[in-house]
C-alpha cells in the first residue's frame, strides 16, 4: 500500500513538474515567439537543457505538448461559442470569430506552433526549426487535423445531413478549419479588414447549406 501510495506521489509531482515546465515555455514562447529555443526555456526554468529533455524526450514531444496545451484551450473556447443559446448564423459567426480573436490575442502563439522557423537568424544549436530536423509539417498537421475531427464531431451531433450525415459532417469539419487556418493566417500576417468583415464574408461563404439543414435534437443545448 505504502508502494502505491508513494508511486502516486510520484505521478503527482512529475505532473506538477511537467505543468510548471509548459508554463515556463509558454512564458519563453510569448516573448520571443518563432524564436523560442530549448536554451531560452531551460533557463527561463531555472533548469538545464538536459532536464528539459528527460520530462518531453526531444523538441518534437516539447512542441506536441504546447500544441495540446493550446488546442484544448481553443476548443474549450470554440464549444462555448457553438453552445451559446443563440441563433445558428450568430453561433457561426461566433465560432469562427472565437478562432481570429484567440491567433490575434497570442499572436507569438500561433507563429511558434505553425510557422517556428520565421526568423532565420535564430541559433541553429538551440532553435527549434525545421534545419534542426523539427519537420513543423508534420507535428502542425495533426493539431489542425484534430480540430477539424473535433468539428465534424460537432456538426454530426447536431445537424441532419441525411443518410451520407457522417461523412458529410467529417468532410465540413476539416474543411471549415482549413478555411479558418488558411484565412486566418493571411489576415493575421496583412490585416487587409477588420476581423468583423473576415467573419461576416466567412460566415457568407459557409451559409448556404447550413441555412438549410434541419438540426438534430441535442440535449442541454441548442442545435448547430
Amino acid at each position: 500500500m505504502e508502494t502505491t501510495r508513494g508511486a502516486e506521489r510520484q505521478r503527482t509531482a512529475a505532473e506538477a513538474r511537467r505543468r510548471e515546465l509548459l508554463e515556463a515555455a509558454d512564458r519563453v514562447v510569448l516573448r520571443d515567439g518563432p524564436q523560442a529555443s530549448m536554451n531560452a526555456i531551460a533557463a527561463e526554468a531555472g533548469i538545464t537543457k538536459p532536464i528539459l529533455y528527460r520530462h518531453f524526450g526531444d523538441k518534437g514531444g516539447l512542441y506536441r505538448a504546447l500544441a495540446k496545451r493550446h488546442t484544448d484551450a481553443l476548443l474549450s473556447a470554440l464549444r462555448a461559442a457553438l453552445d451559446a443559446p443563440a441563433e445558428r448564423r450568430a453561433r457561426v459567426e461566433a465560432t469562427l470569430d472565437t478562432y481570429l480573436a484567440a491567433i490575434e490575442a497570442r499572436p507569438q502563439v500561433y507563429r511558434f506552433l505553425m510557422h517556428p522557423s520565421d526568423d532565420s537568424a535564430t541559433s541553429a544549436e538551440t532553435a527549434l526549426s525545421p534545419e534542426q530536423g523539427f519537420d513543423v509539417g508534420r507535428h502542425s498537421a495533426p493539431l489542425l487535423r484534430r480540430l477539424g475531427e473535433e468539428l465534424g464531431q460537432v456538426i454530426v451531433e447536431r445537424v441532419d445531413l441525411g443518410p451520407d450525415g457522417e461523412q458529410m459532417a467529417r468532410i465540413w469539419g476539416h474543411g471549415i478549419v482549413g478555411m479558418m487556418h488558411a484565412a486566418g493566417d493571411w489576415w493575421l500576417a496583412d490585416r487587409p479588414c477588420s476581423r468583423e468583415r473576415l467573419v461576416r464574408s466567412l460566415a457568407d461563404l459557409l451559409w448556404g447549406r447550413l441555412a438549410e439543414a434541419g438540426d438534430r435534437d441535442v440535449k442541454g443545448g441548442p442545435g448547430f
